[in-house]
């Protein structure tokens, strides 16, 4: 089941790259547990963000999404202050 839930997370991360406040959209893999998948984002704002799920897309992404999770998703919010990736600070 993860690999179709990475290949789910594939197609909203094509999806999310076209949101100018989509800064960053990762889809991987834990190579310590193969049925772990990771997604890392950075957004403009939390509202933003709040606001792409709300997307007719996002919605059925998720909903082909949500079978395929094992446990309820784990999320940690930081700020980041700057570094490789983002040109600048959010």
């Amino acid at each position: 089941m993860a690999d179709d839930l990475e290949r789910v997370l594939l197609e909203a991360a094509a999806e999310a790259g076209s949101a100018p406040e989509c800064r960053m959209y990762v889809v991987g893999r834990s190579p310590a547990d193969q049925d772990l998948v990771w997604v890392i984002e950075a957004w403009t704002t939390r509202r933003a963000h709040d606001a792409s799920l709300d997307d007719p897309a996002a919605q059925a992404l998720m909903q082909r999404a949500m079978p395929l999770l094992a446990d309820r998703p784990h999320a940690s919010e930081i700020k980041p202050s700057g570094g490789k990736g983002l040109e600048d600070p959010l």
